[in-house]
């Protein structure tokens, strides 16, 4: 006969003889968190109205269309191209919401464009009388010249069975008239100031990016742009980077671009709107890679040249700078705005890789501690002990794909702090960078 006693324990307590067994799940190994999220305020025609919105590259093609009112191709589209070239998500923001959207009354019914706009105005809508139930009617909607929506119903029923389309909405009306396609007018973009960037800053907070960009020319918008990252990264701890165009941000966090670039069909990138390429790479990137002498994808030659001196310059004065390669347009080299030192802080801060390995041990860190112990771990030996086993995890993790060297457990050091509820991790790190320069001496027997 089996004992009699049986179950699971909270403490060693129990009186009856028996097997009391309980289950814990041994729970995942810590794990590096992903990157290739850019942020960008852009001024668009057409899409969402203040508020942040995601386009990933995988379904940008398809999309575009609907989310943008344009084909991936068109011109308007240029800095969503170049972000998406390497990252894997861009969360955009329309800096010019609050315009008109164009309207026009068709057939007897009020027809008004989804969004503010000055797409909106090429978008036309036709009642049509069905060719197979004359009486039913066909609601074309059309952009351009493209057809984009059609609804069959029954004329008499009026808009009530309707649905809004991705493009326009319907009013109300008792019976639908039959009608040539009808242009919608009065379509305006809003006004891009400095109320619309706050804005901007504000909705683009609470959201979870990588990399920051500015893709203009306005210091006033760069400022405010560099204050932001600045904040996030120092006050909230939160590891972004900025991107900014001929800013001398002097911070690891932001990356000032020198020039631009040349595409393959002649489209000239200058460097406040090759922004958006360095931003989407600098996201994209991974912890153990670097932009150094990385190609621009698609660009043929950069839009400014400069002397060997003067490329010197740049790289001593923190600036991300192009140069021309053989019909390529090539990163100098991946560096930030960082030029003074000391206090703790050496060169090797410059290297957006080494910053790329610190922010993610950062934001790792953060994640798996609150993700696993906020809250549910004990502040004890036995709980500290877990902590700095998954931080070691991570570590090797780090090590294994070339993002940092010779760490060893002992270099993670995990203390109760001050309070009762207080952890201190203490922790080395010695971060990889790439090859860039080669010094190597022949001897020519």
């Amino acid at each position: 006969m089996a004992p009699i006693g049986g179950g699971t324990f909270t403490v060693q307590n129990k009186i009856l003889p028996g097997a009391y067994i309980n289950f814990v799940s041994a729970g995942r190994a810590a794990q590096l968190g992903s990157r290739g999220v850019v942020a960008l305020p852009l001024e668009l025609n057409w899409g969402p109205e203040n508020k942040v919105f995601a386009v990933t590259a995988e379904d940008f093609n398809r999309t575009a269309i609907d989310v943008f009112g344009y084909d991936p191709t068109d011109t308007s589209l240029l800095l969503v191209r170049e972000a998406l070239k390497r990252a894997k998500t861009l969360l955009a923001y329309r800096v010019n919401s609050g315009g008109q959207k164009a309207s026009a009354t068709v057939g007897g019914m009020a027809v008004t464009a989804k969004w503010g706009g000055t797409r909106g105005n090429d978008l036309k809508v036709a009642i049509l009388t069905n060719a197979d139930d004359a009486t039913k009617v066909d609601v074309v909607t059309y952009l351009g010249t493209m057809e984009v929506d059609r609804q069959t119903v029954s004329a008499e029923s009026g808009s009530a069975n309707l649905k809004d389309n991705n493009f326009v909405t319907f009013g109300e009306a008792e019976t639908l008239t039959p009608t040539s396609a009808t242009a919608l007018t009065g379509g305006s973009n809003g006004t891009v100031d400095g109320t619309a960037y706050s804005n901007f800053l504000n909705a683009i907070e609470v959201e979870a990016f990588n990399v920051i960009g500015y893709p203009g020319t306005d210091e006033t918008i760069k400022a405010l742009i560099a204050a932001f990252v600045k904040r996030l990264r120092y006050d909230n701890g939160v590891k972004i980077v900025g991107v900014l165009y001929q800013y001398d941000g002097d911070d690891i966090g932001l990356i000032n671009v020198k020039n631009g670039v040349i595409l393959a069909d002649g489209t000239t990138i200058t460097g406040d709107k090759a922004v958006a390429w360095v931003a989407g790479a600098s996201a994209g990137a991974e912890v153990n890679e670097s932009l150094t002498n990385v190609a621009y994808d698609g660009a043929v030659d950069v839009d400014i040249k400069y002397t060997k001196s003067q490329y010197e310059a740049a790289i001593q004065n923190g600036e991300f700078a192009f140069y021309a390669d053989n019909g390529k347009a090539r990163v100098l080299t991946d560096i930030n705005s960082l030029v003074t030192f000391g206090d703790g802080v050496s060169e090797d801060w410059t290297s957006n890789r080494v910053v790329r390995v610190m922010d993610g041990w950062a934001n790792d860190v953060a994640r798996i501690f609150g993700e696993r112990y906020i809250g549910t771990v004990t502040n004890s030996d036995t709980g500290r002990e877990l902590f700095k086993a998954d931080l070691v995890s991570l570590a090797m993790q780090y090590q294994a794909i070339d993002a940092i060297s010779n760490f060893e457990s002992a270099d993670i050091v995990i203390q109760q702090g001050n309070g009762k509820r207080d952890v201190v991790v203490n922790c080395a790190l010695q971060p990889n960078d790439s090859m860039e320069k080669l010094y190597m001496t022949v001897t020519v027997n």
